[in-house]
């Protein structure tokens, strides 16, 4: 990732930073116009968007560090370049569509200087990875895509159509994704930085002082709950990484953890910054918008998976608190109550009426827009007063913030839309289905590498995005045919289902609606045509089951995307942790990708179990048990409890790791967490008489 390194000379420094405020200002009023106050067609609204921030770009990120007037000239020039043409193409949109979708000279000109703009923006803010990938899917429908052989041969468009589309497409740089950065994103960003301007980003560490930091490990356990009530604000594993990491870290080395597991626990927990509602970075959005479900939902869902992940960092931090005799954080006694006295109230009422606001209805953009503005009056009854100056400040900080993800999510939009136009992710996911056979475990492990390998190039959202285009449709059909699967074994069919599998399956027709093993069950699904499949789901499987299955596939290639923050060899919270810590940055990226297993291990529980869509009896008897199972998970992947284990007690645990998470009858839950209670126990003993020896 690029870095901004100041230009040395503060007089030099002066001029582009005033400009960044007042442009920042002006990109934050005009957000809140078009979000909050008017409605804009969405073409209009997502080009200004990108002018905005393109402007915005070039002055974050300039072409050369140490730049003089010149080279500042040039940026400049760049950036109303960018900002010129996509006005100028939206304002040209009518006169096209009036020739018959033909474009003037001046219209190409404009088309390839902005696909040009957009991708010099994109490399300086996100590296060489995705402007090459830009070019190479561009080229696919223009040229070599007609050259291949196989299923993704394609036959070519005209460079004309290919500008166009890129454009005006519904999934082009101004398109849906783009909609999204201009709407949610942005708006739940400045949020977040008029709550960090308040002062709630100490709120956040100091309450996390007072609750965890008298507990064994405490400053590994004030890294774990500060992340995650962080993730509430920024949504960003590198942005808490780097704001709670330069407190917590060293509060962790103090205290006698390892430097390299005091910077992977900061990385590991910051990344469930993302996992956590209300806010959960730009991913509840873009999920929303992909799978038309409400963002309400999504929320909702994702609470309680969101606990088991910190739960799971704070299960490894105890554990490596005991093995390096960790108790407390150190003699200082901070008080809840005088946390929430000095500063809760800006930290819990805008959250309190963001949640609220959303509860009953409202868009997240308005709730988003009234809760700044909670923000704002909420800090009049804390030392920390906004005035018009912090404010102005907090509007330049959001837009500030935004850069890197506006400018990446405008650009990935010509990437999904020659996927959209060319059928590559159809294509892909039938590919998926092919390599996996019927396996969710095969699926979602061939998602994950790919995740990996993506996530080398691309920040998380942008991922997500790719990879939930190529891959949600095959994961979706797994987890909606293993539905199919169970109604078939069970004989319940409904009888209108039997009209469409007199069409789909006519061999079968007299067995269906009569009990049957899983494996004739799974023949009549294989026999249904593909063009039917669709089709005998809807007539099965019930609005509420297939809606939580394309849920659950979608949250699976969410959680899987986050791996690249904690994965080496690109592991950016971690490498971001290990500048802090003074570590070395590939050994604590592997200890970060240690402590982070439950990014692996809490999407088994989406594909395999009703944790997503179920009761919420059910939903609290799959948290209970996953809560002790990934207790368990830790002790034994670690070899520790309360001492250490031998290697059958290790295995032992590990057994009961596995009787508590996969899907199984309540007696073998049950069974595997009186065995656990005994190991813990007998791990307990043993440890005091340890320190009885000792002593």
């Amino acid at each position: 990732m690029p870095e901004n390194i100041p230009p040395p000379d503060a007089d030099a420094q002066l001029p582009p930073t005033r400009l960044m405020i007042v442009l920042g200002v002006a990109i934050s009023l005009m957000h809140i116009w078009f979000n909050v106050v008017t409605v804009l067609s969405s073409l209009w609204q997502n080009s200004l968007h990108f002018a905005g921030f393109a402007l915005m770009a070039v002055l974050v990120y300039p072409l050369r560090k140490n730049s003089t007037l010149m080279w500042r000239a040039l940026d400049l020039l760049v950036g109303l370049l960018a900002a010129g043409s996509a006005l100028f193409l939206i304002a040209r949109e009518d006169a096209i569509y009036a020739r018959g979708v033909h474009m003037a000279h001046s219209e190409w000109v404009a088309a390839i200087i902005l696909i040009l703009c957009a991708l010099e923006l994109t490399r300086r803010v996100a590296g060489w990875f995705i402007p090459v990938l830009i070019l190479i899917a561009l080229s696919y429908v223009g040229w070599w895509g007609g050259l291949i052989s196989g299923v993704f041969k394609f036959a070519g468009l005209s460079f004309e159509t290919i500008l166009f589309r890129s454009v005006y497409g519904d999934d082009a740089l101004f398109g849906t994704i783009a909609g999204i950065s201009s709407t949610y994103v942005f708006m739940f960003i400045l949020f977040g930085a008029f709550l960090l301007r308040s002062g709630a980003g100490e709120f956040v560490i100091d309450l996390a002082r007072a609750v965890a930091g008298r507990m064994v490990g405490g400053p590994g356990l004030v890294a774990v709950m500060a992340s995650g009530l962080m993730g509430t604000i920024s949504g960003s594993a590198v942005a808490n990484t780097a704001s709670t990491g330069v407190i917590t870290i060293p509060l962790m080395k103090r205290a006698g953890f390892p430097s390299k597991f005091a910077a992977g626990v900061e990385a590991a927990a910051s990344t469930g910054g993302q996992l956590m509602p209300p806010i959960m970075g730009a991913g509840a959005f873009v999920m929303a918008t992909y799978t038309q479900i409400s963002y309400n939902t999504i929320v909702m869902v994702s609470i309680l998976p969101a606990i088991l992940y910190f739960a799971a960092v704070g299960f490894f931090v105890r554990i490596e608190a005991k093995r390096s005799h960790v108790d407390a954080l150190d003699n200082e006694e901070v008080s809840a109550l005088e946390v929430f006295k000095k500063g809760g109230i800006v930290f819990l009422l805008p959250i309190a009426v963001l949640i609220g606001l959303l509860i009953y209805g409202f868009t997240p953009t308005y709730a988003a827009g009234l809760s700044i503005l909670a923000v704002i009056v909420a800090s009049w009854f804390s030392p920390n007063r906004m005035g018009p100056r912090a404010i102005i400040e907090a509007m330049a900080m959001g837009a500030r913030n935004m850069v890197m993800t506006a400018i990446l999510l405008c650009a990935v939009g010509l990437i999904v839309n020659v996927i959209s136009t060319a059928g590559v992710g159809n294509t892909f996911s039938l590919m998926i289905n092919q390599w996996a056979g019927h396996s969710l475990v095969i699926a979602i492990a061939l998602i994950a590498l790919a995740s990996l390998v993506l996530g080398m190039g691309l920040p998380v959202t942008a991922a997500y995005i790719v990879l939930g285009t190529l891959s949600a449709p095959a994961l979706y059909a797994l987890i909606s045919d293993g539905l199919l699967v169970h109604a078939l074994v069970s004989g319940q069919i409904p009888e209108a289902a039997k009209a469409i599998f007199m069409i789909a399956s006519p061999e079968h027709l007299a067995v269906i609606g009569h009990p049957m093993t899983s494996a004739a069950a799974q023949a009549i699904v294989d026999a249904v045509p593909v063009d039917m499949a669709s089709m005998v789901r809807e007539a099965v499987i019930s609005t509420h089951d297939l809606t939580f299955a394309l849920l659950s596939a979608h949250l699976i290639i969410f959680w899987l995307s986050q791996d690249s923050n904690v994965t080496p060899p690109v592991a950016l919270a971690a490498f971001t942790a290990a500048a802090i810590a003074g570590t070395k940055p590939m050994e604590t990226g592997f200890q970060s990708w240690k402590l982070a297993k439950g990014l692996y291990v809490i999407p088994l529980l989406f594909a395999y179990t009703p944790f997503i869509g179920g009761s919420w009896a059910g939903d609290f008897e799959i948290f209970f048990f996953a809560f002790f199972g990934l207790y368990a998970f830790a002790a034994g992947l670690e070899g520790f409890m309360e001492t250490r284990l031998g290697w059958p007690l290790r295995l032992l645990t590990l057994a009961c790791a596995g009787a508590l998470l996969w899907p199984s009858p309540w007696w073998v839950h049950v069974a595997g967490l009186l065995v656990l209670s005994w190991l813990f126990m007998r791990s307990f003993r043993t440890s005091r008489r340890e320190e009885l020896v000792a002593a």
